[in-house]
């Protein structure tokens, strides 16, 4: 076998036992994922990626073990924009939280499917023409650009979502979970609730933002391995990511425009290579790291001081009122 036959075989070893004691130990039917137990498995997924990235690093060689981790790190982090548009759905079908592991068990999986065609679409591109690079390049660009300045202060209208009437139009739906199930049987026909929707919604999110991603994996790395296996890890670790940061989403404000300056960075890598520019691995992984972590610690430093000054406006209007009620 070869290096990368053997990569390839350990990646899909440790997938069947990463998913088996994930589902088997760690998460049960209709239980509440606690923010201890969402670390816990967080941690665990994480450490996984890195122990492949180890793997990668001794069975493929330092260049595509740096591509991968590379990418892993975009994929990781362009998700947590996943995790802010998912609160949302969830909120507005108002899905009980014990039910909110097996709907985004479901949803993750179904985008799992999504983006392996999608990833096996774009390579078989890339080979029989390789100038789509540039396309990737400039799409990456002009959404870098674009996510750079953009505001969350409006709520998308997801009444309004094209997904959800084309939903709505094709299947009969009921506005209740079906305590759980997919689908219910009432008067003798076959309704889909509320959790089918957002299983469906949850993957239909996903593919929208790998419109975005998967462009930005092909500029780090064309090698099947790296984007296969970068994509697949991150989008794992997204269920319990959302629920460590699902009550703290708005401390991390700043992260878009860390991800958008990757995102830009990707679009001129790729472009640069018309002109023969190629930028080494370890360099891409250090602007990434560099634009992630800065972005985080930034986001978390401004939270925190709204924090405090939110807390000082509020003693002090308690102290006008007690003043005024004294006079």
């Amino acid at each position: 076998m070869t290096p990368e036959q053997i990569t390839y075989l350990g990646f899909g070893v440790l997938l069947v036992l990463a998913l088996v004691f994930d589902l088997g130990l760690l998460s049960r039917k209709s239980s509440v994922i606690t923010v201890k137990k969402a670390l816990f498995q967080t941690i665990f997924w994480v450490s996984l990626a890195m122990a492949f990235f180890v793997f990668v690093w001794y069975e493929d060689g330092k260049v595509v073990a740096l591509e991968y981790l590379s990418a892993y790190l975009t994929e990781w982090s362009l998700s947590i924009d996943n995790i802010f548009v998912f609160i949302l759905i969830f909120g507005f079908f108002g899905i009980r939280e014990i039910y909110y592991a097996r709907v985004l068990l479901l949803g993750i999986l179904m985008a799992i499917v999504f983006r392996i065609v999608f990833i096996t679409v774009g390579i078989e591109l890339v080979q029989k023409v390789h100038e789509i690079l540039y396309v990737f390049g400039v799409i990456l660009l002009v959404t870098g650009i674009r996510m750079f300045s953009a505001k969350h202060d409006e709520e998308p209208n997801l009444e309004g979502n094209r997904i959800y009437r084309l939903i709505r139009r094709f299947v009969p739906i009921v506005a209740d979970d079906g305590g759980g199930k997919l689908t219910v049987r009432r008067e003798g026909r076959r309704y889909y609730t509320s959790i089918f929707v957002v299983v469906v919604m949850l993957a239909a999110t996903d593919i929208v933002f790998a419109v975005d991603s998967i462009p930005a994996v092909f500029g780090i790395s064309q090698n099947p391995l790296v984007i296969y296996t970068s994509n697949i890890f991150a989008v794992l670790g997204l269920r319990s990511l959302f629920f460590l940061l699902k009550g703290a989403v708005n401390k991390f404000a700043h992260l878009q425009q860390g991800i958008a300056i990757v995102l830009i960075f990707i679009g001129l890598k790729m472009l640069a290579e018309i002109i023969h520019i190629k930028v080494p691995p370890h360099i891409s992984l250090l602007v990434i790291l560099v634009c992630i972590t800065a972005s985080i610690v930034y986001s978390i430093s401004v939270a925190s001081r709204e924090a405090v000054s939110g807390d000082k406006e509020l003693e002090k209007k308690e102290a006008d009122s007690t003043t005024r009620d004294l006079h």
